[in-house]
């Protein structure tokens, strides 16, 4: 049984299966910012399915791993509150992006800086960092509750969505002439280190605070269902490639839904 073997490996402490999970999913959207290097002009067609499959896993777990369990443990209300706070956050967040070009690139000029395309990626990245911030905290919240088998199957599956998003922020950089090959596998790399942190934390908050618990699992689809409404379903339809991105959220549905079958 894998759970067996994850708690062979890491042991019994929910703080250590937080790490453990957050590392997973950072590794994963690692591995997919890499991918650049081999995969070095994916199609806008393939970077929209890959896009709509991870949004239909994160669609899909957002229910089965975090509004239904959470609502098991502490009904309806405290989910609905936490699911509004985690709206709340991240459309706080996307106000804040646009603003964030002075301080990448020092300039207060009206029209923000002297490259475009280069601003205009680096807020892509900043945004997917953001954005990364929900699916670190629902990862430890799904260990901090302690259902093992819900948690490794939310981890798989935010591991997986991982792995397009990786590649999409690696091509968008080196698209945009920020450098090499290398320098773009970076700039994914580092849009998946918030998950850890914020992992241990969701984890560690939940072993302090236990009746927060369906409050956090609230916060965090509320947080995903958000990004993917905002963010990712409008960029896979914005070129033309909607039936793709949308076949590719079905799988997406799919797979999530044998995970949570298999593991949950």
């Amino acid at each position: 049984m894998l759970e067996d073997l994850f708690v062979e490996l890491v042991g019994h402490n929910r703080v250590l299966w937080g790490l453990a999970g957050g590392i997973i999913i950072a590794v994963l959207n690692t591995l997919g910012a890499l991918l650049v290097l081999v995969w070095q002009d994916p199609s806008e067609r393939s970077l929209d399915s890959a896009l709509g499959f991870a949004a239909g896993v994160m669609l899909s777990a957002s229910f089965t791993s975090l509004i239904l369990p959470g609502i098991e443990v502490g009904g309806v209300v405290p989910v609905v509150v936490g699911f509004a706070l985690g709206v709340l956050v991240l459309d706080q967040a996307d106000q804040w992006v646009p603003h964030v070009h002075v301080v990448i690139t020092g300039d207060v000029r009206e029209n923000g800086t002297s490259d475009p395309r280069t601003a205009s990626v680096l807020l892509f990245i900043v945004a997917i960092t953001l954005h990364n911030m929900p699916e670190g905290l629902a990862v430890g919240v799904g260990f901090g509750g302690g259902n093992l088998g819900d948690a490794l199957a939310l981890t798989l599956a935010i591991g997986i969505q991982n792995i397009p998003e990786g590649l999409a922020v690696a091509v968008a950089a080196r698209n945009a002439g920020l450098g090499s090959l290398f320098y773009a596998s970076v700039a994914g790399i580092r849009a998946g280190l918030v998950e850890i942190p914020l992992a241990v934390f969701g984890a560690l908050a939940v072993q302090v605070a236990m009746p927060i618990l369906p409050y956090a699992m609230g916060f965090a689809a509320g947080g995903m269902l958000f990004v993917i409404s905002d963010e990712i379903v409008p960029e896979t339809h914005a070129r033309g490639n909607e039936r793709a991105a949308t076949l590719g959220m079905m799988v997406g549905v799919v797979v999530m839904l044998y995970l949570d079958v298999t593991l949950g």
